[in-house]
C-alpha cells in the first residue's frame, strides 16, 4: 500500500459517511433473509454466537501487579444492543459475501463485551470491501453496491424489531464503516418512526458525526451529556494528545458549514477520571510487535487493562474536533509508557489516522457503564 493510497482510503472513508451522492447498484439483487442465523454473527437464537468468547482480563495495577478479571455475560438482559461492524473485508469483489473472517475478530473486540449488558444483535452484511475503497482511490469510481449494503442493514434491522424487539429498549453500536451504517439507519429507518422510542443511545464512533447547527441534533438525536440520559447519541474519534488531527485528516474535521464532528467524552459521561480501556494482548497483523503492558510482564488473556494510564478530553481547533488521547506514563510506574493503536505504514505513523484502530477499545469500560446507567433510568421510566 502506498502513501498515496493509504491517504486516499481515509478520504473513502470520509466518503462513506458523506450524503449518498454515488450508488452504482443498478442492478437487483437477491435480499438476504435475517430469519436464518447463518446471516448473523451474534444472535441469542444462533448456537454458534461469535460474542460467546473468551473476555478474560489481565488487570495491569501501577506498581506492576497482575489480577486476572473473570468476564461473565449477563443471564437476562432486559435492552438489547444491534451492532454494525467495520470495514474488516478482505474479499476480491466490491461488496463482501457473507462468510465470516476478519468480522469474527472484530466482534471479538468492539462488541462481544457488551454482553454484559444487553442481549446482541449483529449481522453479517454485503460491506464495502478494502478492494472497493482501492478502486475509488485509483479509479475515481465506486463498484461497492451500495444499495444491496444499505438492505442488508435495514433488513436485518426490520427482521429484529418484527421477531425480537418487543418494545425492548435498545443500543445501536456501530465503528467506521459500521458507524457510518448506523447514522443512515437512524436517517431512513428510525427518526420519525416508531423505533425512535426504543432507542436507548446511538453510538457511531470513529467516523464524523456533524452536529446540525440548527437543531444542536448529531443524526436525529441530541448528544449524551448526562449520566442515564436516554434517547442521545455519542460519538468520538481519538487521537494522541502528543498528535492532534492534521489538517488533511478524515476524521472529525469540521463540515463545509461550519459544522462541528460530536465528541461525546465516554469517561466523563461515565463519571470516571480516566479511561476504562479493555486493550488486546495480542497484536493481530503483526505478530513481531506483541503488546508490552509492563517489563517483564507476560499477558495470557486475550485482553490487558492498565487502570488511571489512559485519559482523554474532548477538543476542537479550527479544522477538528476529537478525543484527546493522554498517556498518563510515571518514571515510578513499571507499567509501559505508551500503547499501540497507530496506523503504520513501512514503519511510520500515519497521524491523519489517529488512534481509529482502537477507538473502541479505549473507551470500552466506560461505554458498558454508560449503558447500565442508561438501562437503569430506562427501566425506571417504562
Amino acid at each position: 500500500m502506498t502513501r498515496t493510497l493509504l491517504t486516499g482510503l481515509i478520504a473513502a472513508i470520509t466518503f462513506l459517511g458523506s450524503a449518498q451522492a454515488e450508488v452504482s447498484g443498478q442492478d437487483a439483487f437477491e435480499r438476504n433473509d435475517y430469519t436464518e442465523m447463518q446471516n448473523w454473527l451474534c444472535h441469542p437464537g444462533k448456537s454458534d454466537d461469535a460474542c460467546a468468547v473468551d473476555l478474560t482480563t489481565t488487570i495491569v495495577e501501577a506498581n506492576g501487579a497482575t489480577t486476572v478479571e473473570d468476564f461473565s455475560a449477563a443471564e437476562e438482559p432486559v435492552i438489547d444492543c444491534f451492532y454494525i461492524y467495520p470495514t474488516v473485508s478482505r474479499d476480491p469483489t466490491p461488496n463482501s459475501d457473507m462468510v465470516p473472517g476478519r468480522e469474527l475478530i472484530t466482534v471479538h473486540q468492539q462488541f462481544a463485551r457488551f454482553s454484559q449488558v444487553c442481549r446482541q444483535f449483529a449481522p453479517l452484511y454485503r460491506q464495502m470491501t478494502l478492494l472497493a475503497l482501492q478502486a475509488r482511490i485509483t479509479l475515481g469510481t465506486l463498484p461497492t453496491d451500495l444499495e444491496m449494503r444499505y438492505a442488508d442493514i435495514s433488513d436485518a434491522w426490520q427482521n429484529y424489531l418484527r421477531d425480537h424487539n418487543d418494545g425492548r429498549g435498545v443500543v445501536l453500536v456501530g465503528h467506521s464503516q459500521g458507524a457510518t451504517m448506523i447514522n443512515e439507519l437512524l436517517e431512513k429507518d428510525i427518526i420519525g418512526t416508531p423505533a425512535e422510542d426504543l432507542i436507548i443511545s446511538a453510538m457511531p464512533i470513529g467516523i464524523t458525526t456533524h452536529i446540525d447547527a440548527a437543531t444542536g441534533k448529531a443524526a436525529g438525536l441530541p448528544p449524551c451529556e448526562e449520566a442515564g440520559q436516554t434517547g442521545c447519541i455519542i460519538s468520538y474519534v481519538s487521537f494522541r494528545e502528543t498528535s492532534p488531527p492534521p489538517a488533511d485528516s478524515f476524521f472529525g474535521f469540521k463540515s463545509e458549514a461550519g459544522e462541528d464532528a460530536l465528541c461525546v467524552n465516554p469517561a466523563a459521561l461515565s463519571g470516571d477520571e480516566n479511561l476504562h480501556a479493555y486493550l488486546s494482548a495480542q497484536n493481530a497483523t503483526d505478530p513481531t510487535r506483541q503488546p508490552v503492558f509492563a517489563e517483564g510482564v507476560e499477558i495470557e488473556t486475550p485482553f490487558a487493562s492498565v487502570p488511571d494510564l489512559l485519559s482523554a478530553t474532548c477538543q476542537t481547533t479550527d479544522t477538528h474536533s476529537y478525543l484527546s488521547i493522554a498517556i498518563n506514563a510515571d518514571a515510578d510506574d513499571p507499567r509501559a509508557d505508551d500503547i499501540q493503536g497507530d496506523l503504520l505504514f513501512q514503519g511510520a505513523v500515519q497521524k491523519q489516522w489517529g488512534l481509529h484502530l482502537i477507538d473502541m477499545h479505549l473507551g470500552m469500560g466506560n461505554l458498558i457503564k454508560i449503558v447500565q446507567e442508561q438501562t437503569e433510568n430506562w427501566e425506571a421510566t417504562e
